[in-house]
């Protein structure tokens, strides 16, 4: 059984970034707002400014996050009776929710940790499923750390299979298996990002089929409401960019019976809260398989909120202080699974990352950012003013949530609210996500989980002209200081700088460099933000050489403290014996050493990016030379570009970075 429902007067938020400032907000509307502490570090502060909580704690590192000794000592010192986990960290343990009840009085905003225990183990899920006779498809039955049980597995079924963390989530943990020969790595990486090192692996459905979320609410005592269903089906990597509610389908019948089968659950789970449960739906063939339940308010919540007008923390919170929250009539019944709910949203994940560059994270210091406004569009950020995005956390910079009354509507919405926005500091997805909602087929919803990246060379190159095509769009306006509504709190530069400035440069200290002056002018200014970033059309002149023209970009940056002083040496990408790091993060695992003979291909080495591994292989085969040495056992913060291996002079070419999620 959950916890005792109870009011709420002080209330600490265990989580950052923009859904701990979504939980802070709701707090404040309560009808009785509780006092609220949150948590920081010295490098993550911009959900306390903009969240405004009552008090700020913080805490030594984002370790502390997912450490249960730490938040009840922190809970006990301040005297807090409840805490909201949000999503991801400790969202989804049972044993925080257990301990925090039992160790410190304190209630964790939840369903309870009897249902923790039951939804937060994929396995347990699915075999609640099957009780109820809700298709799931054919999987272990039993999680383990070997892989040679996976093995026996897939030959029994046969390729292809999924393999996934028992506890897993967010797309970490999750590997599709195609054939034998991979599958031993993949199941060990799965092993590497699940913290309880177990697997399992199951049938894998993947072509025609959509990813297909019901958001349901419950009162813990067998009333369940629900608010339609998410389509997530636009995924990299298992990880979801876009999603969209309702499923865009005029054919509800097979939809209706999904949301039918998920409120069914929760009524026998006598589900307490906010929970979704996820399903693959063939909407043509009228298949749907069962796949797991996330007991916790979800990163896309947004848009079961804007299709309904509802507040979905503000209902949970009421619910967790014994309210009884379904009787809201914009709460959907079991007779209305099929019904249609009479508007659309789009969400739109706008991530620090570089798809030109195989998604590497961005790491960096936002100098500037421009966010969309205007009737139906509604954004959820943690960006502000010297904010940066490092390799701790998510690299999600803001959700951006447009709704209207028919699709068709709700895609020029999104057209137009992307085309508004600008991020300079980092390098981001923007481009992808103008490409993805300009597509004839996302329009025509026909958009299954292997679209995106069955399609994401032809995405990128769309989203490339887009970009340009927005930009020179607006090449020939003057330029003005940001609107303080439009950009968070970044004023323009007092340092004016004018179109025709220039500057003669002397370089000292080089070899081979002319005394003589170079020179540098401004053609002109397109945004001024000084000392945090230029951007600018220049000509540059070399001695006894003919002007250059570029478009200059300049962004203070701040990269990894560690990264920044690491004393590992730096690659010359002009040298073909070098391999480098091909992104920032933490280097947590060297496979070869000096001497080795290696293949072309051979995965040498692991990257962790937001608890990802990815797996850095060799451009060509040949010895190594030398290696690079970690100097920590939990692995090095490095910057791109650190040479990580020295190949004996061979051709070579660049480094070929992938994710096995």
């Amino acid at each position: 059984m959950p916890p005792q429902q109870r009011p709420i007067k002080r209330l600490l938020v265990v989580n950052r970034g923009e859904i701990a400032i979504r939980i802070l907000q709701a707090c404040h509307e309560l009808p009785s707002p509780p006092t609220t502490f949150a948590l920081y570090t010295d490098v993550d502060t911009t959900h306390i400014t903009l969240g405004r909580p009552h008090h700020a704690i913080k805490v030594v590192s984002p370790a502390t996050y997912t450490d249960i000794n730490s938040i009840i000592k922190i809970a006990i010192e301040n005297k807090i009776d409840a805490v909201h986990p949000g999503y991801g960290f400790l969202s989804e343990s049972a044993e925080f929710s257990r301990r925090m009840w039992e160790e410190a009085n304190v209630l964790v905003v939840g369903p309870g940790w009897e249902v923790l225990e039951r939804t937060g183990d994929k396995l347990k899920a699915k075999a609640l499923a099957e009780e109820g006779g809700v298709p799931v498809l054919k999987a272990m039955r039993n999680p383990s750390s070997s892989v040679e049980d996976v093995r026996m597995f897939a030959r029994s079924i046969g390729f292809p299979i999924m393999v996934k963390a028992v506890d897993g989530g967010g797309g970490r943990g999750i590997r599709l298996v195609e054939n034998e020969v991979s599958l031993q790595n993949a199941v060990e990486r799965c092993i590497g990002e699940s913290p309880s090192k177990t697997v399992f692996a199951e049938q894998a459905a993947i072509r025609g089929f959509k990813h297909i979320e019901v958001q349901i609410i419950g009162d813990g005592k067998g009333g369940v409401k629900h608010l339609w269903e998410r389509d997530c089906s636009v995924q990299r990597r298992f990880q979801k960019i876009v999603e969209v509610a309702p499923t865009p389908t005029k054919d509800r019948r097979t939809v209706g019976k999904v949301v039918e089968s998920a409120m069914s659950m929760g009524n026998r789970l006598k589900y307490l809260g906010l929970g979704t449960f996820e399903y693959l739906v063939n909407v043509k063939s009228g298949e749907f398989f069962f796949l797991e339940i996330n007991p916790r308010v979800q990163v896309e919540h947004t848009i079961s909120e804007t299709v309904r007008g509802v507040d979905l923390v503000r209902e949970q919170l009421l619910i967790a202080q014994g309210q009884n929250a379904l009787e809201n009539h914009r709460f959907g019944d079991i007779s209305q699974a099929r019904d249609h709910p009479q508007a659309y949203s789009i969400q739109l994940r706008l991530c620090a990352e570089d798809p030109n560059s195989n998604f590497a994270l961005s790491i960096g210091r936002v100098a500037e950012v421009v966010i969309p406004s205007g009737n139906g569009v509604r954004v959820d950020s943690h960006l502000s003013k010297g904010g940066s995005v490092g390799s701790d956390f998510d690299n999600m910079m803001a959700k951006i949530i447009v709704t209207a009354s028919t699709w068709e509507q709700t895609l020029a919405k999104a057209r137009r609210a992307l085309a508004e926005t600008r991020v300079s500091g980092v390098k981001t997805n923007l481009d992808l996500l103008r490409a993805i909602v300009g597509d004839e087929a996302f329009c025509a919803g026909h958009a299954d989980t292997t679209w995106l990246e069955s399609n994401m060379q032809k995405l990128i190159e769309q989203g490339q002209k887009l970009g340009s095509k927005t930009e020179s769009a607006t090449a020939n306006l003057p330029v003005f200081p940001a609107s303080s509504t439009q950009s968070q709190g970044l004023a323009s530069s007092n340092i004016s700088f004018r179109k025709g400035d220039a500057w003669t440069l002397h370089l000292e200290g080089g070899e081979g460099l002319s005394k003589e002056g170079h020179h540098l002018s401004l053609d002109r200014i397109i945004r001024n933000e000084f000392p945090d970033a230029i951007v600018a059309d220049i000509s540059f002149t070399a001695p006894g050489q003919k002007p250059l023209t570029f478009k200059a970009t300049v962004a203070s940056t701040t990269t990894s403290a560690g990264a920044t002083a690491s004393t590992h040496r730096r690659g010359d990408c002009n040298n073909k014996n070098h391999v480098v790091v091909p992104m920032s993060g933490k280097l947590i695992e060297v496979l070869v050493d000096e001497g080795d003979e290696i293949k072309e291909n051979d995965i040498i080495a692991f990257v962790k990016q937001m608890k990802m591994e990815l797996e850095i292989r060799s451009p060509r085969s040949g010895i190594v030379d030398w290696v690079i040495e970690l100097e920590s056992e939990e692995g090095d913060d490095v910057a791109e570009g650190v040479l990580l291996v020295e190949l004996k002079p061979e051709e070579s070419s660049k480094p070929d970075i992938r994710s096995k999620l």
